[in-house]
């Protein structure tokens, strides 16, 4: 109505076209805020020196949205991994960090790199990219608020992903953000996390987020109701595999600061939060967990690493097969264990994205979470009702209050009995033991047989 009698003042009819562009314009604008997110995609640790085809597979998917989640190039250098010399970077007799940072130009040499790969310009140009940082990009390996060149480095992973100039996000101590997309009754909150600026250090048990940022987060999740809430963090958040994989090697993640990751929960609990879903990286394999006994609710994890990134490649494929084995051997009482699933263990050891579906017309509403490979196809994956995301609305949940603790998806990894715990650290001291011992006997044996052979030769 008010359109038409702006419309019907124009002088002339060449205001009138430009008044029919504006309103056009501003419709197509208004119906692009309003058009529900149906289709996510999200990865993590994308080393911009190597290539990088599972951009074909993401574009074909034909995401609306796509999330950084951490190590968006790999900023610092590694050294070569030397236990004896002048420089050992490896082994009890250490003395030289592996990792060191880059420059600062060589830090936007990196980046441009990453940008100008052309899958990635292609998905930048069609579609909105948000994000965050994790270690590799924040400058250097497992590093936290000790960092002395974060603050260059905000700027420079600001400017990768295009943030305005006048963001706040430009002003404040670290990369957290949070949007807010789609229509009424249809909205997606997608909240992404700093876990580097404010991170204390490792086996501190202190803070990841600091109080600045926790004090942002009540204050997001406590805002305007959403159907579903998104969090993405660069490290996991459900599963803590370091509890079953020390003392062989340890994973950064929320469960190695417990006190944290509790808080997280019951901040989720208190503020009464529906819908909430995870998604994380860095550990270069996928996988999707599972936890019951925190929000009232099952919360989902969906861990995507790495885009190009992966465990399995720095394995001969003979050897790869074996690795699987170890990975379904070693215990997790979180890992979603279904049909959809390429491999027995259900985590994915290869290059990979993350991808989430609405679908808005179903009833109740269907969420799927899902892993994708290079070549687009589903490699891990479950679906989610809507209903489920909130208090009561789970039969899983229910059976589990009824059954205790030792329900799957209720038992902390760090709570299991230690000969299960620890049954891949046995397994693989065990076998070093033994190919010692083998080793032990060859020579041994050897040096029996040359001694007999000299001994005869003596007396012949």
């Amino acid at each position: 109505m008010i359109a038409s009698r702006v419309f019907s003042s124009l002088p002339n009819s060449h205001h009138r076209l430009s008044f029919w562009w504006f309103s056009l314009l501003f419709t197509v604008a208004v119906a692009a805020e309003e058009t529900p997110i149906t289709r996510i995609a999200f990865g993590s640790c994308a080393n911009q020196s190597a290539p990088q085809p599972i951009w074909d597979a993401i574009n074909k998917f034909d995401p609306q949205l796509f999330i950084w989640l951490g190590d968006n190039i790999y900023g610092d250098i590694r050294r070569p991994l030397r236990v004896i010399g002048k420089e050992r970077t490896f082994g009890p007799w250490k003395n030289t960090p592996r990792f060191v940072p880059s420059s600062e130009e060589e830090m936007k040499l990196r980046y441009a790199k990453a940008k100008a790969n052309p899958g990635y310009s292609h998905l930048q140009r069609k579609v909105k990219v948000i994000g965050t940082w994790d270690d590799h990009d924040y400058g250097l390996n497992d590093a936290g608020k000790e960092f002395d060149r974060k603050v260059i480095n905000q700027k420079l992973m600001l400017d990768f992903l295009d943030e305005p100039l006048d963001s706040p996000r430009r002003k404040q101590a670290g990369v957290y953000a949070s949007y807010t997309y789609g229509p009424p009754n249809r909205k997606v909150k997608v909240i992404v996390l700093d876990t580097r600026y404010h991170r204390d250090p490792l086996r501190s048990d202190g803070s990841i987020l600091g109080d600045t940022q926790w004090d942002w987060l009540e204050k997001e999740l406590r805002g305007p109701r959403s159907e579903i809430t998104i969090i993405g963090s660069s490290v996991q958040v459900i599963s803590n595999l370091s509890a079953t994989t020390g003392p062989l090697f340890y994973m950064e993640s929320w469960g190695r600061f417990p006190k944290e990751r509790k808080r997280l929960f019951k901040l989720i609990s208190d503020t009464k939060r529906n819908g909430v879903i995870f998604i994380s990286g860095d550990v270069h394999f996928g996988e999707i967990t599972r936890y019951d006994c925190s929000v009232g609710y099952p919360l989902y994890d969906v861990t995507s690493s790495g885009l190009v990134q992966s465990v399995e490649k720095v394995f001969p494929r003979p050897l790869r097969s074996i690795f699987r084995l170890l990975f379904w051997y070693t215990p997790s009482t979180m890992r979603v264990i279904n049909d959809n699933c390429k491999f027995k263990s259900c985590t994915y050891g290869q290059q990979n994205f993350g991808a989430i579906s609405i679908d808005w017309n179903a009833n109740p509403v269907i969420i799927r979470l899902e892993i994708r490979d290079v070549n687009g196809h589903t490699v891990l994956g479950t679906n989610v009702s809507l209903s489920e995301l909130q208090p009561g609305g789970s039969n899983s949940l229910k059976d589990a209050t009824r059954k205790g603790k030792s329900q799957r998806y209720c038992t902390l990894e760090i709570e299991l009995p230690g000969l299960i715990r620890y049954r891949l650290a046995v397994l693989i001291y065990f076998t070093i033991a033994v190919l010692a011992m083998a080793i032990l006997g060859l020579i041994i044996g050897g040096v029996l047989a040359i001694t007999a052979c000299v001994y005869k030769c003596k007396v012949d």
